[in-house]
């Protein structure tokens, strides 16, 4: 039977292809690493995690350029791609997954209202970044979003 979880169903496809992983994460405050390394055995394919919740570790750590922070704000396809290609570098990983949102249950505006989350996928050179609209409390926000980050990994690695 296969397992029902995304983040178990990553680990043997990641292994297989030789490849590690690496995330980094703003509203989501070190969930997605915690769920990925819940399952026994994540140590042979997970580097490890960044949570650059605040801009200066974007910038500092990740590589977002400033201009980008200042320009589009870090809940943003740029700033979420930076952020991926960055952990990526710093980590020498693979594949990378970045998430950075509005888990409320304030600092939405009309542009980008609470639930308003881009989650980026590096996949070996390549990064591509979506946005998602969650519609729940804080906790269930940061939930879909790394429900949704390990679900579109799953699928990106299973090709």
């Amino acid at each position: 039977m296969e397992p029902s979880l995304p983040e178990q169903r990553i680990g043997p496809l990641l292994t297989a292809r030789g490849w590690w992983l690496a995330v980094a994460e703003s509203c989501t405050g070190g969930l997605l690493g915690h769920r990925i390394t819940n399952v026994p055995g994540s140590s042979a394919y997970f580097r490890g995690g960044v949570i650059a919740y605040a801009n200066q570790l974007k910038r500092d750590l990740l590589g977002v350029p400033e201009e980008v922070l200042m320009t589009h704000g870090a809940v943003s396809r740029p700033t979420v791609e930076a952020m991926a290609r960055g952990v990526a570098r710093l980590l020498a990983a693979d594949v990378a997954l970045a998430i950075s949102g509005i888990a409320g249950p304030g600092g939405g505006t009309p542009q980008k209202p609470v639930g308003t989350t881009w989650i980026a996928l590096y996949l070996r050179g390549a990064v591509e970044a979506r946005v998602f609209h969650f519609t729940g409390n804080r906790w269930e926000n940061k939930e879909a979003a790394a429900q949704a980050a390990l679900e579109w990994l799953y699928e990106a690695v299973k090709r």
